[in-house]
């Protein structure tokens, strides 16, 4: 789709879109709480283009179709919230194991249990640290705006293409119901490698059995396990995205991601009005973490909080990553805006906390 036009929508269908722009051959979803406009958004849009969008039973068929779908070639996605990516784990570890790419969104809901329907970060460290068996890891993106869910979709195929490995952009209802402008265009991230590791059909297999089609025989379990930790440490190479506003003067430092990171990047602008130096750096690859940017960041300015609406997970990597060189503070949760039920962590909150560190 080379066409260039800017629209008035959602976090919800920017994602959509994303996925079309992409190529996107394949959605299979289930609706749930707060991303139902994703699969209703396919839905409309997939069939017009003669592409295939199917609701399934659950969520544990729509991965299990997904890792059908890429493991033909075919580009696949699903969308989900957190009880729905709970059930999706098995099917991730399945998809490791046979370097099986694919698209997984998740729009936070909160937790434990079924949480709530308003925005949380609580699932972060499901999502960083492979979240089931076997010891995987899938590359996290974490849009904070309707735009980056348009265009971190689009790199989400191809960085799973690119790797063969699964990857998900995780973000929140705040993101997700936003109406906001988005330019749509077809991003160019660059040649793939050929797929010639998947599953064909007997009439383009000029006769010949295929077994294992998505996997090389390994020479022994701990070859399997060294080649997938190169790989890993090449998309830390390579793939790292963060970005900083106003760090270079800063006495303290925010770390924040999705859209907390817009709530801090106002407070940074509310402070400095105030004569309050701050600076923020965004993580947009929740992994490959930035570790070693913010350890940059925060061995020079001294002092980092930790904004994060959840009662503390990145913070563990960012601790991680000053190796208790620097003080690191956290605001979570509870600097949601309250008595409101479906509260956020709002600019004034942060400020205030930020005041209270100074």
């Amino acid at each position: 789709m080379a066409q260039t036009e800017t629209v008035l929508i959602s976090g919800m269908e920017a994602v959509g879109w994303g996925g079309i722009y992409a190529g996107c051959q394949a959605y299979f979803g289930y609706p749930i709480t707060p991303q139902s406009e994703i699969p209703e958004f396919m839905s409309r849009e997939m069939p017009k283009l003669g592409r295939l969008f199917l609701q399934t039973e659950d969520e544990i068929a729509a991965v299990g179709m997904v890792y059908g779908a890429a493991m033909t070639g075919a580009r696949a996605m699903t969308s989900t919230s957190c009880p729905g990516f709970s059930l999706m784990q098995e099917f991730i570890s399945f998809m490791a194991s046979f370097e099986c790419p694919g698209v997984i969104v998740n729009v936070v809901r909160g937790g434990p249990g079924t949480g709530g329907i308003s925005a949380a970060q609580t699932d972060y460290l499901q999502a960083t640290k492979g979240g089931g068996h076997g010891g995987y890891r899938c590359i996290v993106l974490a849009p904070a705006s309707a735009q980056e869910c348009f265009d971190l979709t689009q790199l989400a195929f191809y960085l799973s293409d690119k790797y063969r490995v699964v990857t998900i952009v995780l973000s929140e209802a705040a993101v997700g119901q936003s109406l906001e402008p988005v330019e749509l265009r077809t991003l160019d991230f660059g040649p793939l490698p050929e797929k010639d590791w998947n599953v064909r059909g007997r009439f383009q297999r000029e006769g010949k059995k295929q077994t294992l089609p998505a996997s090389r025989m390994w020479a022994s379990y701990v070859g399997f396990h060294q080649e997938q930790l190169q790989k890993y440490q090449r998309i830390k190479d390579i793939e790292t995205r963060y970005r900083t506003y106003q760090v270079e003067d800063a006495q303290i430092l925010l770390v924040a991601y999705g859209y907390v990171a817009r709530m801090a990047q106002e407070a940074v602008s509310m402070a400095r009005a105030q004569g309050l130096r701050l600076g923020l750096l965004r993580p947009i690859t929740l992994w490959p973490f930035p570790g070693g940017a913010i350890k940059e960041a925060a061995l020079r300015i001294g002092k980092v909080l930790v904004v994060e609406d959840s009662s503390g997970q990145m913070v563990e990597d960012v601790e991680s990553a000053v190796q208790g060189q620097v003080p690191v503070h956290l605001l979570g949760c509870w600097g949601r805006n309250v008595p409101t039920p479906g509260g956020i962590i709002y600019p004034e909150g942060i400020l205030e906390e930020v005041k209270s560190l100074s």
